[in-house]
Formats: structure tokens, sequence, C-alpha cells
């Protein structure tokens, strides 16, 4: 099964090119058997543009969280801190064997979906 997440172009092309392998969320998607993640490039490209295997999901506080992801975060301290500032915990999706897709896909005429998802949608 796959899950479709909305990330920011910056954060989804680092991705891509190998120096984000975490992805950063304040909650996470309750089903388990979740093991790919669909990348749709929120504005202004609004695409799918590829996707990963979930290597695991790390649940910890956020400092703790921190310290074990900070060398591939793909973001700074500062926005992590603000990301997570009230939150207990923090959730990092790792990211493994990420492939962009050659020619970028629509959600309306390619998965038949009308508006991205404010954080994710379950895929079939």
């Amino acid at each position: 099964m796959k899950v479709l997440l909305s990330i920011k172009p910056e954060f989804a092309e680092k991705i891509f090119n190998g120096t984000k392998k975490f992805e950063f969320r304040k909650s996470i998607f309750k089903n388990q058997q979740i093991k790919t993640v669909v990348v749709y490039a929120s504005s202004p490209v609004q695409k799918v543009i590829g996707e990963f295997e979930i290597e695991e999901i790390i649940s910890e506080k956020p400092s703790k969280l921190w310290e074990r992801t900070e060398k591939f975060a793909g973001i700074t301290k500062a926005y992590f801190e603000e990301y997570f500032s009230i939150k207990d915990i923090a959730y990092a999706i790792k990211i493994s064997k990420a492939k962009s897709f050659e020619e970028p896909l629509s959600l309306q005429n390619d998965y038949g979906i009308n508006s991205p998802p404010q954080s994710f949608m379950y895929l079939k």
C-alpha cells in the first residue's frame, strides 16, 4: 500500500538528490502496511514527482529525534525546532530507494484526485 505526501518542492528536491534522508511529520499515518510514499511537490510545482520506500518510521521527543537525524535532515535546526515547537513527539520517515519520475504526473489526470492532501492520503 502507498501513501501520498505533500512535500514542499525544495525538500522534495533534496530527497531525490540524496541530501535529505528523513521526512519529518507532526503526525503519522496509522496503517502499518504502508511501504511506499508517493511525493507530491506542492506549490508552485503541483505535480507528483517521484516516490520512495519507507525504511523505518522513528518517533521520539523532538530533541532526541534531531540528534538521530540531523546529518541527513535536509533542514536547519531552527526550522526543525519551529516545526515541532509545541509537540511532545516528532516523527521521521527514513527514506530508502528514492526515485524521481522522468515525467511528473498530474494528481487529477493520473490519480483521479482533485486536490492535494493537507498532510497525507492513502492510495490503493
